[in-house]
């Protein structure tokens, strides 16, 4: 049994593999992407008509909506440029805002960007906007929804003949460990959207040097109560840290 298990698995991952545009990372999506798009714009719609924003946010929503359409026509195009327009399939782009004052922005499969009113202030203009904007779809173009699904399947079948041969003590252990390989996991692809974001905001004509300023306006309003290991975003100054480091390659595309 072990051995079929085995081999499974290795024929899983290697028809299972994919390439992420920009970062060159190789990644497991085993998941059916179309099926997870169907099922996130379901829920999008529903997140945006039960928080939708008042007349207020008018002036902000459509900003929102423009910067959105201007990163994602670029990331389109540049895609398609370097014949990786596969990732696009089944896409349709939407961008919202709704009143929350949860300090907080996602992206869902499929291209639905969601914006908290409460996050307005830390982006404080269209180029903050722009960061937060290149960030998000960063993490539909990469399929990181699909790759943390994908793992959590993997990991319950490597996890079975474990139970079945090692007992449940070991099952435990196994699981806990798999469940802080999910966090580190989580980590990685917020780093990997962090520079993918940077790469995306400047093809779109957005300085990309706006993001240091940005997340250190978010590092000041989270005063340091990140825990670095059992949280799924990097420490700010990491953060930060590593931002500075691959800014001088995300500015030859805004150059460009």
């Amino acid at each position: 049994m072990k051995k079929v298990i085995a081999l499974f698995l290795v024929f899983l991952v290697l028809n299972s593999c994919k390439i992420v545009p920009v970062s060159n990372r190789l990644q497991l999506n085993i998941y059916n992407e179309q099926k997870l798009i169907r099922v996130s714009s379901t829920e999008y719609q529903s997140l945006v008509k039960s928080k939708a924003v008042s007349t207020k946010y008018v002036v902000d929503d459509k900003l929102i909506k423009e910067v959105g359409q201007k990163i994602s026509n670029a990331v389109e195009n540049y895609l398609r440029q370097n014949n990786k327009d596969k990732r696009l399939k089944g896409f349709k782009w939407e961008f919202n805002l709704v009143e929350s004052e949860e300090i907080n922005a996602f992206c869902l499969p499929g291209g639905k960007v969601l914006f908290n009113t409460g996050i307005l202030p830390i982006c404080q203009d269209e180029t903050g906007i722009a960061v937060v904007m290149g960030h998000e779809i960063a993490h539909a173009i990469a399929r990181h929804g699909n790759e943390r699904i994908s793992k959590r399947l993997t990991l319950s079948i490597v996890l079975l003949p474990v139970l079945i041969f090692g007992g449940s003590a070991l099952y435990y252990l196994t699981r806990i460990g798999g469940d802080l390989a999910s966090l580190s996991h989580s980590r990685k692809h917020e780093s990997e959207a962090d520079k993918m974001g940077l790469v995306f905001m400047a093809l779109a004509g957005y300085n990309p040097d706006a993001a240091i300023g940005f997340w250190e306006r978010m590092a000041a309003v989270s005063k340091g109560k990140q825990s670095a290991l059992l949280s799924t975003h990097p420490p700010d100054e990491k953060r930060i840290k590593r931002l500075k480091k691959y800014l001088p390659k995300a500015q030859q595309y805004y150059k460009n």
